[in-house]
């Protein structure tokens, strides 16, 4: 294949992942500059808010949809779609789906197949985003910048194929963010008409609640690679090098208890004990009340039991 040619298959996949997916190279880890111009323009464009300035509500809806979006990407594209920790049904599957495509990570397809095959070789020279084997930036970004990290594994995912509106959200993910940013635009100029007093406007709510929320988000969810198979502690004496981190758990909703996670990665609970904060869990529990999601996998007593016991015996050793 000629430069000009890869260059305009990568091109292509800005708009359509599966776009000369033959000719992808899946264990090529050379930066991809074309591939990830996007995802470059997206960090720039938050440079925008020197000439925008901010606005209270700005800040707030930032704020606001950063929220929204990493439960959609905790509960659905980790806890659901990666490890089936809930049932739901398909219209809340795919509702979820969607605002956690929203966030600029990419289709569920593709963040389950990477997350399950993180959980096969966790820290082993196979793991595309550990820090052990690539060092701390190429763990937190430099992975997401790859034709490796670019390729979905259908072999790992076989189980979700069967819903077609997830194969088609997953080939053309770069539309939902598109729509997201448009729609968030358009919000800002009709409050700048119609509710002047909150000194807001389409440029400035671009800017705030989706460009810099969007990538505030993005390194949120990919410290949990970066450093939370660093920095921590260690309850468990798991295969891996992962690490509970407080901080962690309170920035991603509950993802911080990632020790935890990898203890016992089907439970849909991943703050083991009352004191430690999951939120993601809370939000789920909520929706269980509600009807929308069911048959929650709990805590295994002896898991409960062997946390309590080692909990214990930190204590004892103090």
């Amino acid at each position: 294949m000629t430069r000009v040619q890869n260059w305009f298959i990568n091109i292509l996949r800005w708009f359509d992942s599966d776009a000369g997916s033959d000719h992808l190279d899946v264990t090529s880890r050379s930066f991809n500059f074309v591939r990830v111009i996007p995802f470059l323009a997206l960090h720039l464009t938050c440079l925008l808010a020197f000439y925008t300035g901010v606005s209270a509500f700005a800040a707030g809806f930032a704020f606001f949809f950063f929220v929204v979006r990493m439960f959609a990407i905790t509960g659905f594209y980790h806890r659901y779609f990666a490890h089936k920790t809930f049932k739901t049904s398909r219209p809340a599957q795919f509702m979820f789906a969607v605002l956690g495509a929203s966030a600029a990570q990419r289709g569920p397809l593709w963040w389950a197949a990477h997350h399950r095959h993180h959980h096969q070789h966790s820290d082993r020279e196979q793991d595309l985003h550990s820090p052990h084997q690539g060092g701390f930036w190429w763990s937190h970004m430099g992975w997401f910048t790859c034709d490796a990290g670019f390729a979905t594994d259908e072999r790992r995912i076989r189980d979700w194929l069967k819903f077609p509106e997830l194969k088609l959200i997953n080939r053309f993910d770069a539309l939902i963010p598109a729509g997201a940013a448009i729609l968030i635009y358009s919000l800002g100029e009709a409050l700048a008409a119609w509710a002047p007093g909150l000194g807001t406007n389409g440029l400035q709510m671009l800017t705030w609640g989706f460009f810099i929320s969007t990538v505030a988000l993005f390194h949120a969810t990919v410290s949990i690679n970066s450093l939370s198979h660093v920095w921590g502690k260690r309850r468990f004496e798991t295969s891996d090098n992962s690490r509970n981190n407080f901080w962690l758990a309170i920035l991603t909703l509950g993802e911080g208890w990632h020790n935890n996670h990898h203890r016992w990665p089907q439970s849909v609970r991943q703050g083991f004990r009352w004191y430690e904060i999951d939120m993601t869990w809370y939000g789920l529990w909520v929706l269980s009340k509600l009807g929308i999601i069911w048959e929650l996998n709990p805590i295994p007593k002896n898991i409960q039991e062997e946390t309590r016991q080692l909990d214990q015996m930190r204590r004892a050793q103090k």
